[in-house]
């Protein structure tokens, strides 16, 4: 069996406030996200998020260092995500202590959870509720380590307007061809 090559280090944010600490990483700025791939940055990122993060990012207050609201931040940054293959938000908590605001917040909490989940359908955004801070980081990494296996193990061709719908998987020292609706196997 062919063993797949590492997985390439996961590139955080510059930016990022409270950092997961993964084995092997490096420091950078990011366009969007807070986490991503070498090499992979303008097609993966995961935005991080603890309660009282997605919170305060959700309400209308305006932020006094730079005189923004809040909640239209975030909705660009949905936006800015639309640009990736692959974008998630995983959340540090659960949804059932997320239904729980945190003491600050005014925010009803019904209204948080519709505009995540409207949100993460309108901008196909991916939105996971982790349970904690040691999952969200778990998390994290299972998302990028799975978005980064799939480009490994499933090559698609025919992107260039070519209207052959071939995907190949390569597995076990065989190429399997998922061709328009067929299977045809390999020996490598």
């Amino acid at each position: 069996m062919n063993k797949l090559p590492d997985m390439p280090k996961i590139v955080i944010d510059t930016r990022e406030q409270k950092p997961y600490k993964f084995k092997n990483s490096i420091k950078a700025a990011l366009c969007a996200g807070d986490y991503s791939l070498v090499g992979y940055e303008d097609k993966v990122t995961v935005e991080r998020k603890s309660k009282a993060d997605a919170y305060g990012s959700l309400s209308g207050r305006v932020d006094k260092k730079t005189g923004r609201n809040n909640r239209e931040r975030f909705e660009r940054e949905f936006i800015r995500l639309t640009s990736y293959e692959f974008a998630a938000i995983v959340i540090e908590c659960s949804l059932k202590s997320f239904i729980k605001p945190p003491r600050f917040s005014k925010l009803n909490p019904t209204a948080a959870i519709n505009t995540l989940i409207s949100w993460s359908i309108r901008y196909n955004i991916h939105l996971h509720f982790a349970g904690d801070r040691r999952h969200g980081m778990a998390m994290t990494h299972k998302l990028l380590r799975h978005y980064w296996r799939n480009k490994i193990l499933y090559t698609k061709e025919g992107d260039s307007g070519n209207t052959t719908d071939q995907v190949e998987l390569h597995t076990n020292n065989k190429v399997v061809n998922y061709e328009n609706g067929g299977v045809i196997t390999t020996a490598r």
